[in-house]
């Protein structure tokens, strides 16, 4: 299931607050090791830092 969106605001420090359902729910929790990239235009992705290392170890896109 899918969560409604969130609405945030980035800080002026570049700060972003996530609420916990929606990181709960990537199956990520405190404490975890994340990447950030753009994936285009108003576009983050923030992945596993495993999952992402992987990927590219074996030849495949973030």
């Amino acid at each position: 299931m899918i969560r409604e969106p969130f609405e945030t605001v980035i800080r002026e420090d570049g700060t972003v607050e996530l609420p916990m359902g929606i990181i709960a729910e990537a199956g990520l929790a405190v404490g975890s090791r994340i990447i950030a990239f753009s994936d285009g235009d108003g576009r983050i992705v923030l992945r596993r830092e495993a999952d992402a290392a992987d990927d590219l170890l074996n030849g495949r896109p973030l």
